[in-house]
């Protein structure tokens, strides 16, 4: 079975220097039906004007995913880290058991453009952790790159998390496959362009979630860069 949410559906804010849309409900959009899929608890496309962002705050016991997909975005934390996210680049924070955070525009002049992603974690109350990943453009092309995943790997971020993320990107007649064990779901969310998925042609905004699908199937993208979810459910 397949569900999917389209872009022009989801929920909505505009805070003047914060542009937000919401998958799954988030702050003041609520939605009992769509409060989060397996693992996945939020997945916002979020546009920070310049000179802006989010002010230093906390969080626990979540797994957190940024992507950045224009502009940039400045890290700063209360583990002692700091530095620039930029496109091509994602940002896994373990939350723990808590750690405070700002996240702001980080390309003066411009706005950028991310997706903010929030993962439920296997345990709670661990040691809060940050890493950060360039992920060469060579292996998105054409196919599913494994980005995050529970289990270390190199040239993988580790989360805790029951969940493995892909990143690809498709044109023409590339295509790919993700096979799902049984019992597992699946979640695609397209960031850029347009693809088939499973049949099902998506654009930019919309996610398609797959419950009791033996795989996921991409094919015939236009311009198209996708976040692929393998999620415990």
């Amino acid at each position: 079975m397949i569900s999917v949410r389209k872009s022009e559906d989801r929920g909505f804010a505009d805070h003047g220097w914060l542009k937000s849309f919401h998958t799954f409900s988030f702050a003041d959009y609520f939605d009992p039906a769509r409060m989060g899929f397996g693992r996945l608890r939020v997945i916002n496309e979020d546009r920070i004007a310049p000179g802006t962002g989010f002010g230093t705050h906390g969080h626990c016991d979540m797994e957190i995913l940024s992507v950045v997909l224009e502009g940039a975005l400045a890290h700063c934390d209360s583990l002692g880290h700091a530095g620039v996210i930029r496109p091509g680049e994602v940002q896994v924070m373990s939350a723990g058991r808590g750690v405070r955070h700002s996240e702001t525009n980080g390309a003066p002049g411009e706005v950028t453009h991310f997706l903010q992603i929030w993962l439920l974690p296997s345990e709670t109350g661990i040691e809060p952790g940050y890493a950060q990943l360039a992920v060469d453009p060579a292996r998105k092309r054409g196919r599913l790159a494994l980005v995050a995943a529970p289990e270390a790997r190199e040239g993988t971020l580790r989360w805790h998390a029951d969940a493995r993320l892909h990143a690809g990107c498709f044109d023409g007649m590339e295509s790919a496959t993700l096979a799902l064990d049984e019992g597992r779901l699946g979640c695609v969310h397209v960031a850029r362009g347009s693809v088939e998925i499973n049949g099902q042609r998506l654009r930019a905004g919309d996610a398609a979630m797959l419950r009791d699908e033996p795989r996921i199937e991409l094919c015939a993208g236009k311009g198209a860069e996708v976040l692929v979810f393998d999620l415990a459910s």
